[in-house]
């Protein structure tokens, strides 16, 4: 280009002279930019418009299974009148008087988001007048080794922002918070379903907490949770949008009740929790991680299908017969084991098949010692399968959740 005068001088540019967002990868030509060009600091990632760069932080969503492609227990649970995990990997029920449930895995999604799967909360047996204790919500709960990185308790605390997609024929406000189980403390947001049986985005950020810090252990830190109904217990204060010690009062100032009416259903997908007070794209993991994710707290040990087989050991004698059953998945602690009532199984060896029952020994976070009686005489020192005959309806789990 030629100039009349003077050339001007050159400027170099710097990231006060990019506008967030603006930069994407079709206006950058192949090789244009090297290294030795951009000075160090200058690009950030509010500079990059959304998807320049995929999975700019492994592992930034602090929810396991936000995606809701994971449910080891089951697709589908009826007749939910408790707290517990019901179907679902990592999310957990939080109930107490307020209706009948069928909790499940839905395919119904929002478009174009790259989701398959959603949780879907059906009321079947309604409650139109709660009592002052009545509560309903889906909570997931974190290790705080895992939170370290928040700095909480410090005067460097991280924000945090939530997003997630939600549909519901049932209009109006609903809360989500954030409790500090370590330092009994919370935080309550208000969002609201503005259209009926619509897929809608949602983000709320929370303040970064300076008081209390989260225990670097592999327990309960902190729970965040959908809130669906709740009597006055939680609703006849004012709600905590900042940070403060947990009063009832002040849980839940505002929610509808979700339980009022058998027509009613919410759904929700894409669940992220984030540090910083911006959301990003839903972080998608393949499954086999998301799915190790999940086996740290709960794993199903064998299939519900004829024959499929618990774990390989021997004789020990005429009449016992054991074996070491390795988890897939070091758990966050000692697990609880367990079976569904009315499983059977075989010891199988090349001379005898016995029905039996295992009994679960001196279980660690890697593996537990599975023990049977051979109703049969069997041979001393010979090998054995423990295998699941109950035609399909068989499950064995390792419990470890918060």
């Amino acid at each position: 280009m030629s100039y009349i005068g003077k050339t001007p001088t050159p400027v170099p540019l710097t990231s006060s002279d990019i506008a967030d967002n603006i930069i994407t990868s079709a206006k950058i030509v192949d090789g244009a930019i090297v290294t030795a060009d951009i000075a160090d600091a200058n690009v950030t990632a509010a500079k990059l418009a959304s998807g320049t760069v995929q999975n700019q932080s492994a592992f930034k969503n602090i929810i396991i299974n936000g995606d809701m492609s994971i449910a080891q227990r089951a697709t589908s649970t009826s007749s939910i009148t408790s707290s517990g995990y019901h179907s679902l990997d990592r999310f957990r029920t939080s109930y107490d008087t307020a209706g009948t449930w069928t909790q499940s895995q839905s395919t119904d999604v929002p478009t174009g988001q790259g989701f398959a799967k959603s949780l879907k909360m059906d009321c079947t047996t309604a409650n139109g007048s709660l009592s002052a204790g009545s509560f309903l919500a889906i909570q997931s709960k974190f290790e705080g080794q895992n939170l370290q990185y928040l700095k909480k308790g410090t005067s460097s605390a991280e924000s945090l922002t939530l997003s997630f997609w939600v549909k519901s024929n049932k209009t109006g406000t609903y809360i989500a918070n954030l409790y500090d189980a370590d330092n009994n403390r919370y935080i309550a947001k208000s969002y609201t379903i503005s259209s009926a049986n619509t897929w809608e985005k949602k983000t709320i950020t929370y303040a970064g907490d300076t008081s209390g810090a989260f225990g670097n252990d592999n327990a309960t830190s902190l729970e965040l949770k959908f809130i669906l109904a709740a009597g006055t217990t939680y609703t006849s204060g004012t709600l905590a949008t900042s940070w403060e010690s947990a009063t009832n009062a002040n849980t839940a100032v505002g929610q509808v009740n979700l339980a009022d009416s058998t027509s009613n259903e919410w759904y929700i997908t894409g669940v992220q929790l984030e540090a910083g007070t911006t959301a990003s794209d839903f972080e998608f993991l393949p499954v086999d991680v998301n799915t190790q994710r999940c086996q740290r707290y709960y794993e199903n040990l064998i299939t519900k299908e004829n024959q499929s087989m618990l774990c390989s050991g021997y004789n020990q004698d005429s009449g016992q017969v054991q074996g070491i059953l390795r988890f897939r998945v070091d758990k966050r602690a000692t697990p609880t084991m367990g079976y569904e009532v009315g499983i059977a199984y075989q010891a199988t060896s090349q001379t005898a098949r016995t029905d039996t029952t295992p009994l679960f020994y001196q279980a660690s976070s890697k593996s537990v010692l599975v023990y049977a009686t051979s109703n049969v005489s069997v041979t001393a020192g010979q090998g054995v399968n423990l295998v699941n005959r109950d035609n399909g309806t068989g499950m064995v789990f390792a419990n470890s959740e918060l």
